[in-house]
């Protein structure tokens, strides 16, 4: 959304700060043996605390609070009793809601307890693209000049990018224009980012797989090839100069 007034302002740094810190009391709070659905409950009260509603539950009538993908699991995963966490999972939690008409949108992956499975590099990979992303981004920069950033930063670590998840514009919904901040480079897109508006900003950053495909139960996102993905999200107010990080409360950066 682009915004005009102070109380724009203030409203979308309202939610941008219950999402963010929601999402960063959730992955404290998870833990071995632990259900998703529980992990997700939590969050689903943390939410409701504030006055927040869950975005993709209220937009698209989705079976959580928040999307929890585990392993090869790439995005979209939803909560249930019969997963359980264990030692050394890949995690990814995205956390979107709405309070007093303002959206706001983030999300991280992290390995649980002991990185036994050599996990970590793909989640730094993701989560230090995303920084070095969000910080070349201002108004008058072209979208597909980010995606290149993105992928070409990717390869330089050894690994890929999904071409089919995109981040996107945020504010009065979930999904506004623009609607495509791809993680590689459109030649056609001369698309360009614009001062004084909110974008949720992500990374999809994969070992083997290009392209997420739906899996059975009609929510949850797998890899074409396998493998495994990172997915790292801030929600960002475009300048002139530095973008402004308004879901900074979830830590993924720390």
């Amino acid at each position: 959304m682009s915004i005009s007034k102070e109380s724009e302002l203030i409203g979308m740094k309202k939610i941008s700060e219950v999402v963010g810190t929601t999402l960063k009391l959730m992955r404290e709070y998870a833990q071995v043996g632990m259900s998703t659905k529980e992990l997700d409950e939590y969050g689903g009260e943390i939410l409701k605390s504030f006055g927040a509603k869950s975005a993709p539950n209220e937009t698209y009538d989705f079976p959580g609070y928040a999307c929890i993908s585990v392993n090869n699991e790439v995005a979209h995963g939803i909560p249930s009793e019969r997963k359980i966490l264990k030692e050394g999972d890949l995690i990814n939690i995205d956390v979107s809601a709405e309070l007093d008409g303002y959206w706001s949108d983030n999300g991280g992956s992290f390995v649980l307890g002991k990185d036994i499975y050599n996990y970590q590099p793909l989640v730094d990979a993701s989560r230090d693209i995303l920084k070095k992303a969000i910080y070349n981004i201002k108004g008058g920069v072209k979208i597909a000049d980010i995606g290149q950033l993105i992928e070409k930063e990717a390869k330089k670590s050894g690994f890929k990018v999904i071409k089919n998840l995109a981040g996107h514009g945020v504010g009065r919904s979930l999904h506004e224009k623009p609607e495509n901040i791809l993680n590689y480079r459109v030649k056609t897109n001369r698309e360009r980012f614009r001062k004084n508006t909110t974008v949720a900003i992500e990374t999809f950053i994969s070992t083997k797989s290009t392209l997420a495909l739906e899996s059975n139960d009609g929510w949850t996102l797998v890899g074409n090839n396998g493998g495994f993905v990172t997915q790292h999200e801030q929600t960002i107010l475009i300048t002139d100069k530095e973008p402004v990080i308004l879901t900074e409360s979830n830590g993924i950066w720390e």
